[in-house]
């Protein structure tokens, strides 16, 4: 591991923590040469399937870009990154469960914004107007009331 502070290539472990599904480990390191200290995270390594987007063409499923939208779509809401975790862990359980080499992106757009939709309303509706590439406010809008009728049959 190279220490971002002095790029130093040896470290010692201080603390180390699983999360609490136990697919992540945090651990805490302290660089030997500038002992300036540093967390890493390490996550098991699965092969997910590829992505069919939109235009047939494929694409390595990347978490990273999921994870950021989802972050645009949360952004100055009540949605903690624990939150944004635990969805993008059961996404990529629903990806595995699939058993499938390639995936259309509608499986993965559709899963987040059932998800948002339990978690923030605000952001399913952020989300939804970038994934379903709303062309007009009445599209907006029809999103909109779908969501409230939901809402006042509850």
């Amino acid at each position: 591991m190279r220490c971002p502070f002095c790029n130093f290539t040896e470290d010692k472990v201080i603390d180390s923590r699983t999360a609490k599904d136990s697919s992540i480990i945090r651990r805490r390191r302290e660089c030997l040469s500038c002992n300036k200290r540093f967390s890493t995270i390490e996550r098991v390594e699965i092969n997910l399937p590829m992505v069919i987007k939109r235009d047939a063409s494929r694409a390595a499923y990347d978490r990273h870009k999921v994870e950021k939208g989802i972050l645009k779509a949360c952004e100055k809401r009540a949605v903690s990154q624990e939150q944004i975790e635990e969805l993008l862990n059961e996404l990529e359980q629903v990806l595995l469960e699939t058993g499938e080499k390639e995936v259309p992106v509608a499986l993965i757009g559709e899963h987040v914004m059932a998800a948002l939709k339990n978690l923030d309303e605000v952001a399913y509706i952020r989300f939804a107007s970038v994934y379903r590439q709303f062309k007009d406010i009445s599209e907006f809008m029809q999103e909109l009331q779908g969501l409230l009728k939901q809402n006042s049959s509850k």
